[in-house]
């Protein structure tokens, strides 16, 4: 990804939507770009796949070829955009995506600055020829240094694939926790690893910090 601008955030959207398979990046993808034909040349455009209650923290998720992510009222649709494409986006309001064969009726839009929190989680990585967590691990800690971040801690989860009609990928999860506020935001702003228009690389407060009550107050603490 080249140098991300300063002004990316994410553009998160009510749904209406009842389930979803679990495996639903590629088709997700595909249904925003048939939306929104300037996503896919957006440099600095991603997705956040969705999940549902079921996946809990992102460790977890239902098993099997069929299983599905039953959505509540609450689920969003979110995606990492530049600030000056949040107009272009808002073009998803009121359309209805079909995501492999589930219907998706996208609602309002509100844009959602970053936050400078400490710890952060991507639910899906992927770094090409990193086959275990020895080589996802130093693959994580090169690209990290290649954004100028510093993580006292980076703790992988267990591998999943992802699927398109392209081939599979291995994807493990990812929480890391950076030195500064700046680095904060740098990582966001970049995300790691490949394929941020399925979901990977992209990162979000973990939840595991303090479960993010007054979110705010901590952010404020850290920054003093």
């Amino acid at each position: 990804m080249q140098d991300a601008p300063a002004d990316i955030v994410d553009a998160v959207f009510a749904i209406a939507c009842r389930s979803l398979p679990v495996d639903h990046a590629y088709a997700l993808q595909q249904a925003i770009q048939e939306a929104l034909p300037w996503f896919a040349q957006e440099p600095h455009a991603g997705l956040h796949t969705v999940h549902g209650a079921a996946s809990g923290s992102g460790w977890m998720r239902p098993e099997g070829e069929d299983a599905l992510l039953q959505l509540s009222q609450r689920t969003k649709l979110v995606l990492r955009l530049p600030e000056r494409r949040l107009q272009d986006a808002a073009a998803l309001t009121g359309r209805t995506l079909d995501i492999a064969g589930w219907p998706m009726r996208v609602g309002r839009l509100s844009p959602r600055p970053l936050l400078r929190i400490a710890s952060l989680f991507s639910r899906s990585v992927i770094f090409e020829g990193s086959d275990d967590e020895t080589g996802f691990l130093a693959a994580a800690a090169e690209g990290l240094r290649a954004l100028g971040v510093e993580a006292s801690t980076m703790l992988c989860g267990r591998d999943v694939t992802l699927a398109t009609p392209q081939g599979s990928y291995r994807t493990r999860s990812l929480m890391v926790t950076v030195a500064t506020p700046a680095q904060s935001l740098a990582l966001q702003r970049h995300g790691l690893g490949e394929a941020r228009k399925l979901g990977c690389g992209l990162f979000i407060p973990h939840k595991d910090v303090g479960d993010l009550r007054g979110a705010a107050r901590a952010r404020q603490d850290w920054e003093d």
